[in-house]
Parts: structure tokens; sequence; C-alpha cells
């Protein structure tokens, strides 16, 4: 079995609403991280000094290839990122290797059959 991560970075207001929807896409799992910072192509403003940005989360799906996809087009969609600027990014890499997913395999197996 092969698996991609999908990676996310989110506003925390929709770090649920996103990772509730990659579940009901197929992920059987999420690791989140909080108080994240980034910046994209706008300086982020401060006032006095103090930034005034908003905390980021970063989401981490390990998914199994064939439905990496659709889940990824689904946190995109959830999280209205190409709607509205600086709302997030979702990106997947391919993982060579995976250990400590065996419990999942067999639930995963099921899915695909389903889906191909």
């Amino acid at each position: 079995m092969h698996f991609k991560l999908i990676i996310a970075f989110t506003e925390d207001s929709i770090t649920e609403k996103i990772v509730r929807a990659a579940r009901e896409k197929g992920a059987t799992g999420s690791t989140v991280i909080s108080s994240a910072r980034g910046e994209g192509m706008q300086v982020a403003k401060t006032f006095l000094g103090l930034s005034l940005e908003t905390q980021r989360d970063v989401i981490l799906l390990l998914v199994e290839e064939h439905l990496s996809r659709d889940i990824l087009e689904t946190i995109a969609n959830t999280g209205e990122f190409d709607a509205n600027p600086g709302t997030g990014i979702a990106f997947s890499i391919d993982v060579e290797d995976a250990v400590g997913v065996s419990h999942q395999v067999s639930q995963l197996c099921e899915m695909i059959e389903e889906e191909i």
C-alpha cells in the first residue's frame, strides 16, 4: 500500500472543519500542530509593534494514494483556499515508507476497492 502525506496550513478557526471534511473523504486520522506562523505575499500588519496576523495550524494527514487527490480538493474547497487569499494552502508529497499504520490497512483496502 502506498501513502501520501497531505500538509495543510490553515487559519486556526477552520481547522476542525477541514479535519472533519477530510475524514468524511477517507482520511483515517490527522495530526494538528498549533501556533504556526507564516507570511504570504502580503507582509503581516502590525500595530504598535504587535503582530495582527491570525494564528495558523498545520494539519498532517497520512492517506492512501488513491484517496489523496479527492481529500486534497475537499480540503481546498472546505477552507475556501482559492476563493479567499491568505486562508491557507495544502499540498501532498509521496511517502516512501510508513510504519504504525498496519491496523488501518484492512479498512483502507475496503475503501479503495469501492473507489476503484
